[in-house]
């Protein structure tokens, strides 16, 4: 900027270039402005001083964190840290009642002043969004929500099964989360305790998400087709034009029933309905009108419709008992739990595939496991084989969009399984 302020004291000339620059001494050459001239540059010497003045420097800010503990507060967190108590309030004052309901694992990182008060501080919600405050020059803090984007980049795998689908999905570095996250979009068709068998294969196109190049998670599944006994499934992921997400076949049927095929995930089923069983603690012909899961004691249970609580507590020979009521004709019971979930409380309203309890052995139990009952309008019936009910299809109006749709991604998917060096496969 100095060079451009010195060049004003010129003719007025066509800069060509600088054709010597050192410490102390620029020598420019400029060709006049005349037309007639232009071939014979004007050759200008100017002194650069040496010590010419530069921007101040922003000094760097000494940012301290800590993570939040089981039954922290903003006011113990800040009193464990020697941070004021005046703070707390005055960012009590302007956040959002959510943002200072803390989580424990939560990071909080701030910045003080000499006089230990507060000059930025943040709340780490995820890696992509933070509640942030900043001291702005009235001395004022000042709230805002910050957010980041993050890349979604999809990943094809191919998997057959010979050992189990978490084993060999696993094998395909396919994450835990996205696996189970598959298995429950098919868990109303595949029973995956009893209907996997060897030679099963599945292909799937999710999205893993990165920041600054590393990845940080994983984001939804697009695209994921099931082969079980020859039987070929295909659920594809669409957002309709009110921006709600859900799955549905090929020909724009719901993947979601009203109800899960099973309320835990890969149990083993140890007792299926029976009317004419003999009771294994009783031994009496008893019937059993329910189907048993055994699985370890702490395995979570999940409701396996959409509902209302209407019985959260001990009942006789069933121990701790979950029973929910959805609509006028279904009903489900969940018997001899370890414990209730924190959220399960008669008359509160549950979701599917929402944790109500945890598998245990209370009641008339010989060892820890669900037993689990569905009735129609009244009466019992066997879980395992009583047709479930379907979700409502896809609207007319988004039909002509999601055919489309879907057509790319099966086109995708088709291309990916003949290409090679986009799957992975496990055939050992």
């Amino acid at each position: 900027m100095w060079l451009l302020d010195r060049i004003g004291d010129f003719p007025k000339v066509h800069l060509v270039g600088i054709v010597t620059v050192s410490v102390g001494l620029c020598a420019v050459a400029l060709w006049p402005s005349s037309p007639d001239s232009m071939s014979t540059p004007v050759r200008y010497t100017i002194d650069i001083p040496e010590s010419a003045p530069l921007p101040p420097e922003v000094p760097e800010l000494n940012w301290q964190h800590s993570t939040v503990n089981s039954g922290d507060s903003l006011s113990t967190l800040f009193s464990r840290n020697g941070l004021r108590a005046a703070d707390v309030l005055e960012i009590a004052n302007i956040a959002p009642r959510e943002a200072i309901r803390l989580q424990p694992g939560q990071r909080i990182e701030w910045v003080v002043s000499n006089d230990n008060r507060i000059q930025h501080f943040r709340i780490q919600l995820s890696p992509l969004a933070q509640h942030a405050f900043e001291r702005n020059d009235e001395g004022q803090l000042a709230y805002q929500l910050v957010e980041r984007d993050a890349d979604h980049l999809p990943r094809v795998a191919h998997v057959t099964i010979n050992n189990s689908l978490f084993l060999d999905g696993a094998r395909a570095d396919i994450p835990e989360s996205i696996l189970i996250e598959m298995a429950g979009l098919f868990g109303w068709d595949i029973d995956f305790a009893q209907d996997i068998r060897d030679g099963d294969s599945f292909s799937i196109i999710y999205e893993e998400v990165f920041l600054d190049g590393e990845k940080i998670g994983n984001g939804n599944i697009l695209i994921a087709r099931f082969i079980n006994r020859g039987r070929e499934i295909t659920a594809i992921r669409y957002e309709d034009s009110k921006g709600i997400s859900n799955y549905f076949t090929p020909e724009g049927a719901s993947m979601r029933k009203e109800f899960l095929r099973n309320p835990i995930d890969a149990a083993r089923i140890s007792s299926r309905f029976n009317p004419n069983r003999r009771h294994p603690v009783l031994n009496t012909i008893r019937a059993h009108r329910g189907t048993d899961y055994a699985a370890p004691t702490g395995t979570p249970i999940k409701s396996t419709g959409d509902g209302r609580i209407v019985h959260a507590g001990s009942k006789g020979g069933y121990g701790n008992t979950v029973i929910i009521q959805h609509g006028s004709r279904y009903q489900t019971l969940y018997a001899h739990m370890s414990r209730f979930h924190r959220n399960t409380r008669v008359g509160r309203n549950v979701k599917q595939g929402q944790i109500i309890g945890y598998v245990g052995s209370t009641g008339l139990a010989t060892g820890p496991h669900l037993h689990y009952e569905f009735l129609v309008d009244g009466v019992h019936r066997d879980s395992l084989r009583v047709a479930l009910p379907k979700a409502s299809a896809l609207p007319n109006q988004e039909k002509d969009t999601f055919t489309q749709h879907a057509t790319h991604l099966i086109d995708w998917l088709n291309s990916a399984s003949v290409d090679s060096t986009a799957l992975v496969s496990i055939d050992e």
